[in-house]
């Protein structure tokens, strides 16, 4: 199971000027002037999406332009000169500023004010993390709202472990060195102190490949799925005797009225798991145990493309394990020629009839 816990730091986008505080910076700035020439009143508009911009409207009576000094650094980029009944736009970082506005009237006389301005950043919201990725390997695509510093992820695996660093839109990808289940922490960053953080309980499976027991722990093997109307899933043993005693199994159903190409498909591809190469040997072997004798079980190999070599073996009597060989020696399958995933089929030849059958230790040899 998956928990999300999600933790906001709070600070609010503030605003400290004069008596007047004005929210959005698309909204109307109201024209604050009193009776004397060259004398006026400045307003400052905080935008609300985290970006840091200020929108500065020197305004007053008589007033002609205004030269603008942000307060945040210096040089030439760091002041404007507005004309009257205009705007500028500058960008801040989160912090605490002196803005100094010169006015210049219609008569060229100069007065510089300067006012206080604060500048805070929201916390981020709406955090999520998605997940993608297979066998050691995984993905983690953060996403949330006013996240304009980016994020940070840890992967929870090393003690001390440093952060990466992921710009809005991005994705950080990790390999776990042993399978198991840990927690990632990500932290969303406002591009200020304020931050939101969430974390998420995640379990990382081995990736899949021959041998398959259907015992190993941290090994997922769901995988795949079914087609036709075959039934699939890894069951406790219903019959732990003779060849085989092990505690798992997995069980194939083909229900009365199935296609007679029913089947299922196991995935071996990376990033979760890992493919067959016949340079590991052409013969293939499993423990079977079949509600039915006589049936055959179709065993197929498969790369995505249109060759698909298989052998079908007759399952020789029921209601005991016994050992299936599958020998491939004989379907020219070039050397290091990598199939991605297998195909089990029972009885190709009708349609179900309530076949049951349970596999177990598949194996590669020569």
């Amino acid at each position: 199971m998956r928990t999300l816990k999600i933790t906001t730091g709070l600070l609010a986008l503030a605003l400290v000027a004069t008596a007047c505080e004005v929210e959005g910076i698309n909204e109307q700035v109201p024209d604050l002037t009193d009776q004397q020439s060259g004398t006026y009143d400045k307003l400052f508009d905080v935008s609300t999406d985290n970006s840091g911009q200020v929108r500065i409207t020197p305004t007053g009576n008589g007033l002609a332009r205004s030269i603008v000094e942000f307060g945040d650094g210096s040089g030439a980029s760091n002041s404007a000169v507005v004309n009257a009944g205009q705007s500028v736009t500058h960008t801040y970082a989160e912090g605490e500023y002196t803005v100094t506005i010169t006015a210049i009237d219609l008569a060229g006389k100069e007065t510089a004010t300067t006012y206080p301005l604060s500048v805070k950043l929201k916390a981020p919201t709406d955090l999520k993390i998605g997940t993608s990725g297979g066998g050691l390997t995984l993905t983690i695509a953060p996403e949330a709202l006013l996240a304009k510093g980016g994020f940070q992820v840890f992967f929870g695996d090393v003690a001390n472990e440093v952060a990466i660093t992921v710009p809005e839109g991005g994705t950080a990808t990790h390999t776990y060195a042993e399978a198991g289940d840990y927690t990632v922490t990500v932290i969303a960053l406002s591009g200020g102190a304020a931050v939101t953080s969430a974390t998420l309980d995640v379990t990382i499976n081995n990736p899949l490949g021959l041998p398959i027991d259907f015992e190993t722990p941290y090994t997922n093997y769901n995988v795949g799925g079914t087609f036709g109307g075959m039934g699939m899933g890894v069951i406790d043993n219903p019959f732990t005797q003779d060849l085989n005693v092990s505690n798992k199994v997995l069980k194939l159903e083909k229900p009365v009225g199935a296609e007679s190409w029913a089947g299922s498909w196991t995935p071996l591809g990376e990033p979760g798991g890992i493919p067959i190469t016949i340079d590991n040997g052409s013969v293939f072997t499993m423990l079977v145990k079949s509600t039915a004798a006589g049936k055959t079980l179709h065993f197929q190999l498969e790369d995505g493309s249109d060759f698909k070599p298989a052998v079908a073996v007759p399952i020789p009597a029921s209601n005991n394990w016994q050992l299936l060989t599958f020998d491939f020696s004989g379907q020219d399958i070039p050397a290091g020629y990598k199939f991605t995933q297998f195909v089990m089929q029972i009885n190709l030849s009708g349609a179900g009839e309530g076949e049951v059958v349970y596999i177990d230790e598949i194996t590669q040899t020569n």
